[in-house]
């Protein structure tokens, strides 16, 4: 670990050095007059009274350089079968043209303007183009129903809302208008006006007055020759906001500032991802996600690398080979999806047979975050694509990845069930619930030590009074990140779930996430999740729930009873680990989180509601007809 080492120990030395000198890679309209400001904001601002712009950084500086030419963006939808590439230039011609649309329709420097789109270019184009403006732009998930888009329009109050005629799915259209104008009446805030960019399986009903059409937009701007320049914007200016789910049902808006998250994104292209400018850079996420925010639009064209957007899924698009079939068209380089893609894919083709269709030739690396990395996915991927697979752990509120392998500095040795060691910035300290370190291997709350680096959360739009008692009340001088995990004797951090997720039985507390690695060992299982099932006894007991491998046909129970027998081999009788069930899907979010929560209130009998973020569901019903037929006792 030596060079990581000199880089993390740099760094630790001297922090305010470090980041500008990292900021040397970004275009700045004015320098910072100083580089961190402790005394502003919940734990201080960095780059403080510098000036610059997102969309400068992304377009103007690359064509300026002479890579004009060079592709910006692939975009590829496997179900219609579209295709289309965007260059550096043609992408600024774009950008420069819709933001003078949007300055028409009155939009400043400030303004917040709402994008609820599907995968496809013209999403980047709306951000950048609200950014070029100065304006705050704040995406929403397309798949959200109409009453959790009015909490964010009410929230956030844009001028404007940039919106679609659908969405493409593999089986059916997701008509996004009918959505929209449901939410603008539920909202009390009624923005001025709502752009569509109508697509040619559907046509929206447009209301005259509030409702302007994308391409006609575009061309009534383009022919009066309006094009919109960069407007310079403090480094500590909000660049978007990012809602991500609350406590308390209201989401939360995460706010980030513009120069700190570009100076912390470029150092994580080459340094983490270990990319060079004109490289493929996939991440098979969404827009509506951090890592759509991060790692399809900003990081990679801040770097000048090609980023992909995909409008489609990891199996059923048209087979389990999707992903392979786009690494390989596009010649990517560097890949990074969730563990959910990669372990439906697993379930679909368990030996890998499809990628031998595939030339993968050009790719070195995956990437996985966005949930636990369960080591027998990764052992799995490392096996059928020959490739090092490293998770790396991040949030919504940082930005960017907390922990990871810094392929770029030097490649360190995976251990499959670590998100590897710390990046510059973050200190990271594993505390007892009194807020104490506790020893080396032991399981703990992770925390980071403030203040955080460039990048991370600057505060909560609207709700400056919920940051303290979501990041920082708990354990005074350090952010809460709510996960749980320990590091062991090399510094290698493994994160086993939320906090919630460390159950208590008789007093022990046990990882579910120690768990599900035992049900992800056994051959037949494709996917697992593990909750703790109230019990009145024992306080909780833990319950699995397991998917089988396609083409699986042995006795349920029988498999039923192995599992339970791997648990008390692997764990212990400690786990009190007696119970499972076979199901035919698990409850997910759309960015393919497992919604452990929503199983446990089934579970226990308990009130609960469909998350909005849920992919389906008919699959919470689907739980509850198998626990009806064979009830968990307790």
């Amino acid at each position: 670990m030596s060079r990581y080492r000199d880089v993390y120990e740099g760094w630790r030395a001297d922090p305010e050095g470090f980041w500008a000198e990292a900021a040397k890679a970004v275009d700045w309209f004015k320098p910072a007059d100083r580089i961190f400001d402790g005394s502003i904001g919940a734990y201080g601002r960095w780059f403080v009274g510098a000036q610059c712009n997102a969309a400068y950084n992304c377009l103007d500086r690359h064509v300026a350089a002479g890579r004009g030419q060079q592709p910006a963006i692939f975009y590829d939808n496997p179900v219609t079968g579209a295709k289309r590439m965007l260059t550096y230039a043609e992408l600024l011609d774009e950008v420069e043209v819709f933001a003078a649309a949007l300055a028409r329709l009155g939009v400043c420097k400030g303004d917040r303007v709402v994008i609820y789109m599907p995968m496809v270019p013209e999403v980047a184009v709306a951000m950048l183009a609200v950014a070029r403006l100065g304006a705050i732009h704040s995406v929403v998930f397309g798949g959200f129903a109409a009453n959790e888009l009015a909490v964010r329009l009410d929230d956030a109050k844009p001028k404007v809302v940039i919106s679609a005629s659908c969405g493409i799915e593999p089986k059916h259209l997701v008509k996004y208008k009918p959505l929209l104008d449901a939410a603008i009446a539920a909202a009390a805030h009624k923005p001025d006006h709502c752009i569509i960019l109508q697509r040619p399986m559907e046509t929206a009903s447009l209301l005259p007055g509030r409702d302007l059409d994308w391409a006609a937009l575009m061309t009534e701007t383009r022919a009066g020759g309006h094009r919109a320049a960069c407007v310079p914007v403090a480094a500590t200016d909000p660049l978007y906001i990012l809602y991500t789910s609350g406590s308390t049902g209201q989401p939360k808006g995460v706010v980030r500032d513009t120069g700190g998250y570009m100076v912390a994104l470029v150092w994580t292209m080459k340094n983490l991802y270990g990319l060079a400018p004109g490289e493929v850079f996939w991440s098979a996420s969404d827009v509506g996600w951090v890592v759509g925010h991060s790692y399809i639009i900003y990081g990679p064209l801040l770097y000048g690398n090609t980023t992909i957007i995909y409008e489609g899924k990891p199996v059923g698009t048209p087979d389990a080979g999707a992903f392979w079939r786009v690494a390989s068209e596009y010649k990517v380089a560097a890949f990074f999806t969730a563990p959910t893609a990669l372990r439906a894919i697993k379930k679909e083709d368990p030996n890998g047979h499809l990628i031998a269709n595939y030339d993968l030739s050009r790719l070195r690396t995956l990437f996985l975050a966005g949930e636990r990395a369960d080591p027998e996915t990764v052992r799995w991927a490392e096996q059928v694509l020959a490739v090092p697979v490293i998770d790396h752990w991040w949030q919504t509120e940082t930005g960017w990845a907390i922990t990871g392998n810094p392929v770029g500095l030097e490649a360190l040795p995976v251990k499959a069930g670590s998100s590897t060691v710390p990046m510059p910035g973050y200190d990271i300290h594993i505390l007892d619930d009194d807020g104490r370190d506790v020893a080396q291997g032991v399981l703990g709350n992770v925390a980071v030590k403030l203040p955080l680096p460039p990048g991370c959360l600057t505060t909560l739009w609207n709700a400056e009074e919920r940051f303290g008692p979501s990041y920082t009340d708990r354990f005074p001088g350090y952010y809460a990140t709510a996960d749980a995990g320990f590091r062991d004797e090399d510094g290698y951090l493994f994160i086993m779930g939320r906090t919630d997720d460390i159950i208590n039985v008789a007093g022990h507390r046990l990882s579910t996430g120690a768990m599900e690695e035992v049900l992800a060992s056994h051959k037949d299982i494709a996917e697992c999740a593990v909750i703790g099932a109230a019990d009145a006894l024992k306080g909780e007991l833990p319950v699995g729930f397991v998917v089988l491998k396609a083409g699986v046909a042995r006795d349920p129970k029988e498999i039923e009873g192995e599992i339970v027998a791997l648990v008390r081999e692997r764990i212990g009788p400690v786990a009190a680990f007696k119970t499972v069930r076979i199901v035919g899907r698990l409850p997910k979010t759309r960015s393919g989180k497992i919604l452990r929560g929503t199983i446990k209130k089934i579970v226990d009998g308990t009130e609960y509601k469909a998350p909005p973020t849920i992919d389906d569901p008919a699959i919470l019903g689907e739980i509850g007809a198998v626990l009806s037929a064979r009830p968990i006792t307790g």
